[in-house]
């Protein structure tokens, strides 16, 4: 599916809704934040008003990370505020009012906190991340709060090429790029494919 049939569809599912919440999951590598951000353009262009959510906002401080052992597992199911993830997809739903929402900075390797408004009149939210449909808990606790899910699978193959060559593009040497792709992010995508909740549409690549 191409992204116009994409936002057709998801309008065809939001008549009618007042907030109407979409989960954009898939392991890291996918393109998921290149699929959200072109399906909120094309969404926006219909005149709806619509948001992205993005999990990264959610990750632990490196500090906190430090402390329980985890920094060199950064980007794990167990390195984000999944409580707070919850409660803020919880506000998210209720839509009485603004919700701040943290976003990643990826040059500085932090959250922002209250980076992004998600205001009253946003009647689509796009939620993307790598755990959305993940079915351990506490990443279960998701299991309801989605109105349509979408998850974004290009095979191990191709995950493997573009994470490393993520690292290579963020300057790193051949040696360490490999060890931040094979050690971490790569286990974490079969981690993503090998244990997920179903979803109302899979596509292979984006």
């Amino acid at each position: 599916m191409n992204v116009q049939s994409l936002t057709d569809e998801i309008l065809k599912r939001a008549a009618g809704a007042g907030r109407f919440i979409v989960a954009i999951a898939g392991p890291p590598g996918a393109g998921k934040s290149t699929l959200s951000e072109a399906l909120a353009a094309a969404i926006a262009e219909t005149g709806e008003n619509v948001a992205v959510l993005p999990m990264d906002g959610f990750h632990m401080d490196n500090a906190v990370l430090v402390e329980k052992g985890l920094l060199q597992r950064k980007g794990a199911p167990e390195t984000f505020d999944v409580r707070a993830f919850l409660s803020t997809l919880a506000a998210v739903r209720a839509n009485d009012g603004e919700v701040l929402v943290p976003v990643f900075d990826r040059t500085r390797e932090l959250a922002i906190a209250s980076a992004r408004t998600i205001a009253a009149e946003t009647r689509i939210v796009l939620v993307e991340g790598n755990y959305l449909l993940l079915d351990e808990v506490p990443w279960s606790g998701l299991d309801g709060a989605f109105d349509y899910s979408i998850f974004i699978d290009p095979g191990i193959d191709v995950l493997e090429q573009r994470l490393l060559q993520r690292w290579h593009d963020h300057g790193y040497d051949e040696e360490t790029a490999r060890t931040k792709a094979f050690d971490n992010d790569i286990p974490n995508a079969r981690r993503v494919v090998g244990s997920r909740r179903a979803s109302d549409l899979v596509i292979r690549d984006f």
